[in-house]
């Protein structure tokens, strides 16, 4: 979406009479991207929702403090990627639930595809779940959503150095879980 139906769009939410019609509009938009970013980071599809959910919520409840100094895109990571942290938090040991990731997971990430395909993208995942917090959130950014690191700085409130070696950790872990798991 540009900027100018952004801006549109927050306009609307800023209005008191058009503020639902407005965030609507907004989930409509951006729902799925969000959705598939979160849903990257957690174990199940209940999880993803229930931070998609607690992420929009606090989108409407927050609406008026976007001052339009990042792209909405942006703010909207931001919040689910905090949402995302106190789900981390909360369950910490979901870490070690998910080390133990689900075929069913991994061939509902997959598609059913074949069965060596549902093999190798079950490892990826599971190299992907056993990351520490801030290097799964920057690989999934870099990686499947292909931000640039200076949007992820802005998401992130990090440096880009600083996003660069965590990424670059990120990737050696996990080349280094799938040759030990070959």
């Amino acid at each position: 979406m540009n900027q100018e139906a952004d801006a549109y769009i927050f306009s609307m939410m800023k209005d008191p009479a058009m503020r639902d019609k407005g965030f609507l509009k907004l989930m409509d938009t951006y729902k799925v991207p969000v959705y598939w970013y979160i849903r990257r980071m957690v174990e199940s599809h209940e999880d993803a929702e229930d931070i998609l959910q607690e992420t929009f919520i606090n989108v409407y409840r927050f609406a008026h403090t976007f001052k339009g100094e990042s792209r909405i895109f942006t703010w909207l990571y931001r919040i689910a990627t905090n949402e995302c942290t106190k789900y981390f938090r909360k369950n910490r040991n979901w870490v070690k639930r998910g080390a133990g990731i689900s075929e069913e997971m991994a061939g509902e990430l997959s598609g059913n595809d074949a069965e060596n395909s549902d093999n190798i993208l079950h490892k990826f995942q599971q190299a992907i779940l056993l990351l520490p917090e801030k290097q799964r959130i920057v690989f999934n950014m870099r990686y499947y959503d292909e931000l640039s690191y200076e949007d992820m700085g802005q998401i992130l409130n990090t440096s880009v150095n600083a996003l660069k070696t965590n990424y670059h950790y990120a990737t050696e872990k996990i080349k280094q879980y799938l040759i030990n798991n070959a």
